[in-house]
This record gives C-alpha cells, sequence and structure tokens, in this order.
C-alpha cells in the first residue's frame, strides 16, 4: 500500500498557540514575565519546547543549556495541562486526509512531538481514529530527521516505507524524506511557509484542497 504520512504541528494543526502559553509559564515561573509572543513567535513555537526555551532565554540573555533542561519537563506539563485550548486544525485538512483514505492510501503521522502528548491531542482534536499509525519523538531510539520514525509510521499504516510521501512544514521534514529517499511535500501557509519553496520539496501545498492530486502525481 502507498501512505501520506503527515506532521503534526504546522502542519495538520497551529498549535502555537498552546506551546507558546506553556512556555510562557516556564518564563514566569523563572520571574521573567511572558517572552514568547502569541503569532509573532508562531515559527519558533512549531520548532519545539526546547527551542522556546532556548529563544526566550536568548532574549534575557540567560541562556543555560542546564536551565533548558531544567524546565523542559515543566513546559511538558504546562502544555499537557492546556494542550487543546487555542490549537486548531488547518482548515481542509481532515478533508484532505479522508479524500486520500478514500483513494485507497494508507494515512498516519510522524512528529516530533513526544508520542503521549501527540496522542493525547489528537484525541482532544477528535481525530485520532482517522489515521492508522502515530509514530512520536520518543516512539523509537531515534526522531526525526532519522528516517526510520517515517519508515515505521509507513509500516504501522500498513505500508511500504519505500512507497509514501512525507507532508510537513520544515527542513526537518524535508531533510528526513530526503534521507528515506521518498518525496516531501511543504504546506506554505504555516508562519514559516514562505520560506518552504527554498528548501526544494518535491512539491508545495498552498491548500489542503489539492493534496490528493499532488499525491498522484507524486505516487500515483
Amino acid at each position: 500500500m502507498r501512505t501520506v504520512i503527515f506532521d503534526l504541528d504546522g502542519t495538520l494543526a497551529d498549535t502555537s498557540g498552546d506551546l507558546i502559553a506553556a512556555a510562557n509559564v516556564c518564563f514566569r515561573k523563572m520571574g521573567a514575565g511572558d517572552v514568547l509572543v502569541p503569532g509573532a513567535d508562531a515559527g519558533i513555537a512549531l520548532r519545539g519546547g526546547r527551542m522556546m526555551l532556548t529563544r526566550g532565554l536568548e532574549r534575557l540573555d540567560r541562556f543555560d543549556e542546564a536551565l533548558v533542561d531544567q524546565y523542559y519537563p515543566v513546559l511538558l506539563d504546562a502544555y499537557a495541562d492546556a494542550i487543546d485550548t487555542h490549537t486548531e486544525l488547518y482548515p481542509g485538512a481532515m478533508a484532505a486526509v479522508e479524500a486520500l483514505k478514500t483513494q485507497g492510501y494508507g494515512v498516519g503521522i510522524c512528529t516530533n512531538k513526544p508520542e503521549a502528548l501527540a496522542e493525547l491531542l489528537l484525541t482532544r482534536l477528535n481525530i485520532r481514529d482517522a489515521f492508522a499509525s502515530m509514530v512520536g519523538a520518543d516512539t523509537l531510539p531515534v526522531r526525526k530527521p532519522d528516517p526510520e520514525p517515517l519508515r515505521e509510521a509507513a509500516r504501522r499504516a500498513g505500508g511500504d516505507p519505500a512507497m509514501c510521501v512525507l507532508i510537513g512544514d520544515s527542513d526537518t521534514d524535508r531533510n528526513t524524506a530526503r534521507a528515506a529517499g521518498v518525496p516531501s511535500v511543504l504546506v506554505t501557509f504555516g508562519p514559516s511557509g514562505a520560506d518552504m519553496a527554498a528548501l526544494e520539496p518535491d512539491a508545495l501545498l498552498d491548500r489542503f484542497e489539492d493534496l490528493p492530486g499532488i499525491v498522484s502525481g507524486l505516487i500515483g
């Protein structure tokens, strides 16, 4: 079976608001107040918790890797407590997923969000059952851009890892697909959308309505 594997944050859903809120919990605990700005810092948020802590501490001129390590679990706990307050699926995302399934593709998720948090978010958004597989950052000993999580997501969705396509929003996704020897499609509607063309993916996605046709052209 051919499979379509999706990144989660910044690809299927805009999770930046809840991620930033969790990071700001940490900064408030440090006595610094809210350091990251919803909207303006969405691109940083979608690079993950450690990146948010790093960039925030740099702004405070307090960067210390040990401080990032200390507060990362605090961030994860805060995020789990309010994981779907501001998060929204991108328009047309789930309609595209269902269209792909109707056309015979297996669909799954490969994300660098910790598996438990990804499962929680998908459940809260009432979309977990739409995906045949879900591989998170800690599902395997390695994470993206290592190609193995992508291959495992394809296998768990019932597919051949050599016949999949990865839909994502970053250089991490592009490099993962490249390492796996499969096509990548990068979305242009996220906070870093203007930068996607320079990464030279196999296709760019401006709106989810176009995805089934793009996938058909890439993997048949």
